[in-house]
């Protein structure tokens, strides 16, 4: 059997720490975008991407669990989420008609319309910032 050698990865040029850079600077701006808007409309940074997430994913019926997953959080912090969410009336727990031992997310109404006020405006920001974005992504492929 003939050894595979990892390929020497090429040396790192000025022009690779300036692209991760603006890489970086893009992704940080659309991040603070993102929450302000949320906090403008009332909601915690987090709890805005909880109402995505389950909106993202209502044909999957997500649990808990998934959602934190999702998040990429610890389990109880999703609880805390959701339990704020639900307090405020955005979200419903349902239980599983297949597993009665687990109860998956549902935006409410209210959760709805906060969530497409946020999409829209998040929308308008990506389509203004894509075609930087591009220009950065080419450059990965040179």
């Amino acid at each position: 059997m003939i050894e595979k050698r990892a390929e020497t990865p090429a040396p790192l040029t000025m022009a690779d720490y300036r692209l991760l850079a603006d890489f970086r600077h893009i992704l940080r701006g659309f991040l603070v975008f993102s929450e302000e808007r949320a906090l403008e409309l009332g909601l915690a940074p987090q709890q805005h991407q909880v109402l995505l997430a389950i909106k993202g994913h209502e044909d999957e019926a997500l649990s808990v669990g998934e959602l934190a997953r999702h998040l990429v959080v610890k389990h109880n912090s999703a609880v805390g989420l959701i339990n704020r969410l639900v307090r405020a009336g955005y979200v419903v727990r349902k239980p599983d008609p297949a597993d009665g031992r687990r109860a998956t997310l549902k935006l409410t109404r209210k959760g709805e319309k906060v969530l497409e006020k946020l999409t829209a405006t998040h929308r308008t920001q990506l389509r203004q910032i894509a075609p930087t974005l591009r220009t950065i992504l080419r450059q990965l492929d040179r």
